[in-house]
Protein backbone atom coordinates (compact mmCIF):
# COMPACT_ATOMS: atom_id res chain seq x y z
CA UNK A 1 0.00 0.00 0.00
CA UNK A 2 1.52 3.64 -0.90
CA UNK A 3 0.40 5.89 1.73
CA UNK A 4 0.26 10.25 0.58
CA UNK A 5 0.29 12.35 3.58
CA UNK A 6 -1.01 16.15 3.46
CA UNK A 7 -1.99 19.07 5.48
CA UNK A 8 1.11 20.11 6.57
CA UNK A 9 1.48 23.79 6.89
CA UNK A 10 2.55 27.06 8.63
CA UNK A 11 -0.26 28.20 11.53
CA UNK A 12 0.28 30.08 14.81
CA UNK A 13 0.47 28.86 17.93
CA UNK A 14 -2.86 28.06 19.06
CA UNK A 15 -3.81 27.76 15.39
CA UNK A 16 -5.50 24.38 14.15
CA UNK A 17 -4.71 21.72 11.13
CA UNK A 18 -5.57 18.70 10.02
CA UNK A 19 -3.62 15.77 8.21
CA UNK A 20 -4.84 13.44 5.91
CA UNK A 21 -3.25 10.20 4.82
CA UNK A 22 -4.96 8.90 1.82
CA UNK A 23 -4.19 5.11 0.47
CA UNK A 24 -3.26 3.44 -2.70
CA UNK A 25 -3.01 0.07 -3.97
CA UNK A 26 -4.81 -1.77 -1.33
CA UNK A 27 -8.01 -0.60 0.78
CA UNK A 28 -6.87 0.93 4.45
CA UNK A 29 -9.89 -0.88 6.00
CA UNK A 30 -7.71 -4.17 6.59
CA UNK A 31 -5.17 -1.89 8.22
CA UNK A 32 -4.33 -0.21 11.66
CA UNK A 33 -2.86 2.95 11.30
CA UNK A 34 -1.03 5.79 12.89
CA UNK A 35 0.91 8.60 13.05
CA UNK A 36 4.64 9.66 14.20
CA UNK A 37 6.27 12.89 13.82
CA UNK A 38 10.01 13.81 13.99
CA UNK A 39 11.58 17.04 15.26
CA UNK A 40 14.93 18.66 14.06
CA UNK A 41 17.15 16.83 16.07
CA UNK A 42 15.34 14.30 17.77
CA UNK A 43 14.09 10.71 17.27
CA UNK A 44 10.75 9.94 15.54
CA UNK A 45 7.95 9.22 18.01
CA UNK A 46 4.00 8.06 18.26
CA UNK A 47 1.74 10.62 18.03
CA UNK A 48 -1.50 8.90 17.58
CA UNK A 49 -3.03 5.40 16.77
CA UNK A 50 -6.72 3.82 15.85
CA UNK A 51 -7.50 0.23 15.30
CA UNK A 52 -8.66 -0.63 11.98
CA UNK A 53 -12.49 -0.48 12.59
CA UNK A 54 -11.98 3.39 14.02
CA UNK A 55 -13.37 2.04 17.33
CA UNK A 56 -10.31 2.27 19.48
CA UNK A 57 -7.96 5.12 19.64
CA UNK A 58 -4.41 6.30 21.54
CA UNK A 59 -2.53 9.18 22.16
CA UNK A 60 0.45 10.47 23.27
CA UNK A 61 0.72 12.09 26.46
CA UNK A 62 1.84 15.44 24.89
CA UNK A 63 -1.21 15.56 22.34
CA UNK A 64 -3.99 13.99 24.57
CA UNK A 65 -7.15 16.12 24.34
CA UNK A 66 -5.82 18.43 21.21
CA UNK A 67 -5.12 15.96 18.23
CA UNK A 68 -8.09 13.88 17.21
CA UNK A 69 -6.98 10.42 14.79
CA UNK A 70 -9.98 9.04 12.94
CA UNK A 71 -10.48 7.44 9.76
CA UNK A 72 -12.98 7.06 6.71
CA UNK A 73 -12.30 3.54 5.30
CA UNK A 74 -14.82 4.66 2.25
CA UNK A 75 -12.21 7.19 1.71
CA UNK A 76 -9.40 5.08 2.11
CA UNK A 77 -8.22 8.48 4.17
CA UNK A 78 -6.82 8.88 7.98
CA UNK A 79 -7.18 11.84 9.26
CA UNK A 80 -5.16 13.78 12.10
CA UNK A 81 -6.88 16.89 13.53
CA UNK A 82 -4.84 18.91 15.51
CA UNK A 83 -6.06 21.72 17.60
CA UNK A 84 -4.75 24.12 19.99
CA UNK A 85 -1.59 23.88 18.23
CA UNK A 86 2.06 24.67 20.23
CA UNK A 87 5.65 25.28 18.65
CA UNK A 88 6.68 22.21 20.06
CA UNK A 89 4.35 20.26 17.78
CA UNK A 90 6.61 21.87 14.89
CA UNK A 91 8.31 18.43 12.92
CA UNK A 92 7.44 16.37 9.85
CA UNK A 93 4.11 14.16 10.29
CA UNK A 94 4.35 10.64 9.11
CA UNK A 95 1.31 8.22 9.01
CA UNK A 96 1.64 4.16 8.76
CA UNK A 97 -0.29 1.51 8.00
CA UNK A 98 -0.07 -2.19 9.06
CA UNK A 99 -2.38 -4.97 8.15
CA UNK A 100 -4.18 -6.49 10.86
CA UNK A 101 -7.07 -9.20 11.02
CA UNK A 102 -8.12 -7.78 14.52
CA UNK A 103 -10.25 -4.99 14.50
CA UNK A 104 -10.07 -3.14 17.81
CA UNK A 105 -5.76 -3.24 18.43
CA UNK A 106 -3.85 -0.03 17.93
CA UNK A 107 -0.44 0.05 17.70
CA UNK A 108 2.50 2.32 19.26
CA UNK A 109 5.83 1.10 18.46
CA UNK A 110 7.40 2.21 14.82
CA UNK A 111 8.62 -1.55 14.46
CA UNK A 112 5.13 -2.84 14.34
CA UNK A 113 4.02 -0.75 10.93
CA UNK A 114 5.05 -2.00 7.72
CA UNK A 115 4.28 0.82 5.48
CA UNK A 116 5.00 4.75 5.67
CA UNK A 117 4.42 7.67 4.09
CA UNK A 118 6.49 10.62 3.06
CA UNK A 119 5.95 12.70 5.38
CA UNK A 120 4.21 16.60 5.43
CA UNK A 121 5.83 19.82 7.29
CA UNK A 122 4.02 21.46 10.46
CA UNK A 123 5.41 24.34 11.53
CA UNK A 124 4.00 26.01 14.62
CA UNK A 125 5.34 29.97 15.35
CA UNK A 126 4.64 31.62 18.74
Amino acid sequence: VQLQASGGGLVQAGGSLRLSCAASGRTLSTNAMGWFRQAPGKERGFVAAISRSGGSTYYADSVKGRFTISRDNAKNTVYLQMNSLKPEDTAVYYCAARRDYRASNYYTRQEEYEYWGQGTQVTVSS
